[in-house]
């Protein structure tokens, strides 16, 4: 809890979405007002999905695993770039993702997803501009480096996303390409916020190779 008592925003974040989501579980009526329907945004110009859909999730074990992965890296990541900038980094991550989703679906009138996923993907991949060798525990156990599990982690979705096919987000309500419009525009974002956060990547890499 101390963690996140230095880290107003992941704090924030993290108690938006899960008090939406859970009163969500309870009207899903709700869950389908505030997903993301790209057929709706065009017809209707419901442009607020773009950011509502990120605070509603699928089932409890989605939520789980899309807010357990935020505590772990939101708090580190909201120190090194400050409040500010890692509030943008987290909703233009959302909304890239969204974007992204939206290209692919837009012509599809049944498509809806919904989920923290891209903005997610977002603080993982920025994570791994700073601490790209950084070794993460696979199912608390397995070692493995932040950026090899930042890269399994999208080519999965990407995996999926063609498995799907035109259908993508309508069994499951995960929207897959917003793990990969995540993983972008958080790097993207995080050189454009910090800079140096180029160099850190590239040191990181010069240490390993001597």
């Amino acid at each position: 809890m101390e963690r996140l008592l230095g880290a107003p925003i992941t704090l924030a974040l993290l108690v938006s979405n899960l008090g939406v989501s859970l009163y969500a579980f309870t009207d899903p009526s709700l869950l389908r007002e505030l997903s993301f329907r790209p057929h709706r945004i065009r017809a209707h110009r419901e442009f607020y999905r773009f950011l509502t859909a990120g605070f509603v999730h699928a089932s409890g074990t989605h939520l789980a695993f899309n807010m357990i992965t935020f505590y772990f890296f939101g708090p580190l990541l909201e120190g090194i770039l400050g409040v500010g900038a890692f509030l943008l980094l987290y909703l233009g991550s959302e909304l890239a993702a969204h974007a992204l989703t939206f290209a692919a679906h837009r012509g599809d009138p049944q498509y809806s997803a919904v989920g923290a996923s891209g903005a997610i993907s977002g603080v993982v991949f920025a994570f791994c501009v700073f601490f790209p060798l950084r070794n993460l525990y696979l199912f608390f156990a397995l070692p493995i480096p932040a950026i090899l599990f930042a890269f399994g982690y999208v080519f999965g979705s990407v995996y999926a996303m063609g498995r799907d096919g035109p259908q993508g987000g309508v069994g499951d309500w995960i929207a897959h390409e917003a793990h990969v419009g995540g993983a972008l525009a958080g790097v993207v974002l995080t050189v454009l916020l910090e800079p140096r956060s180029v160099q850190v990547f590239l040191e990181s890499f010069r240490q390993l190779l001597g």
